[in-house]
């Protein structure tokens, strides 16, 4: 006999018995990026408009260079699981894991290529 109540079992769990991992995960980042983002945009915004040597200088450093590459990467995986959220409510079918493979594979390389970049210039 089993001891658990019908609400112990259903606590956390969705239709599909994931539980609420997915929000979770894009409220977290979310929260994450909202602090990022304008301390990067400062950064990023002192930096503009300024000399190659000096831009150059500015990521050089180890604070805006990790913070951009926290923005990037975080950021990139937000995208990924909130369009992957999106396609999945909106579309049926293989045109779905095509939009999904589409969306991932573009998070990726955005993400490869801006940290590439930022290692050039760090480095």
């Amino acid at each position: 006999m089993r001891y658990l109540t019908d609400r112990k079992r259903a606590m956390g769990k969705g239709s599909a018995h994931s539980g609420t991992e997915h929000h979770w995960y894009m409220t977290v980042s979310a929260v994450g990026l909202a602090f990022m983002v304008p301390a990067w945009l400062y950064i990023f915004g002192s930096a503009l408009g300024g000399t190659q040597e000096e831009v150059v200088a500015t990521f050089a450093r180890p604070f805006p260079a990790i913070l951009t590459a926290l923005v990037i990467f975080v950021g990139m995986r937000h995208f990924a699981k909130g369009a992957t959220m999106m396609i999945e409510d909106y579309s049926q079918g293989s045109t779905r894991r095509v939009l999904v493979i589409i969306a991932i594979s573009l998070s990726y390389a955005i993400t490869a290529t801006g940290l590439f970049a930022l290692a050039r210039i760090a480095l």
